[in-house]
């Protein structure tokens, strides 16, 4: 399995996680979370695979989980629909997300991602 990034290339975040994995030679697949953003299939998947809360697929910090009073409403949602609303719209994901083959990281963290070249 080749790994993949799913970012949003104006995220200064994600733009430090791609330089780091150039400088790294790591090959990967580049995926634009808002032209592909993830199925409801994908992210089931991924979040099950990943071990993390699915509170951290959430990009909290961003203005449409504002405009949403997502604070409040994630709270009163199964999973389910929780999964449904992360689907609906890419900007509402935290990013960037790196799939590798043996692990599934969640924002980027040059400490956690050292795992996959080690």
């Amino acid at each position: 399995m080749k790994t993949i990034l799913i970012e949003y290339p104006k995220c200064s975040t994600c733009k430090k996680a791609k330089k780091w994995l150039e400088a790294k030679n790591i090959e990967y697949i580049d995926r634009n979370i808002i032209e592909e953003t993830p199925t409801i299939e994908e992210l089931s998947k991924w979040i099950k695979e990943s071990k993390q809360d699915i509170k951290k697929w959430f990009n909290t910090s961003g203005l449409k989980y504002k405009a949403l009073n997502l604070k409040e409403k994630l709270a009163k949602m199964k999973n389910e629909e929780k999964i449904e609303i992360l689907a609906s719209d890419g900007m509402l994901i935290k990013r960037p997300i790196l799939i590798s083959k043996n692990r599934i990281f969640i924002g980027f963290k040059e400490e956690e991602w050292k795992e996959i070249i080690e």
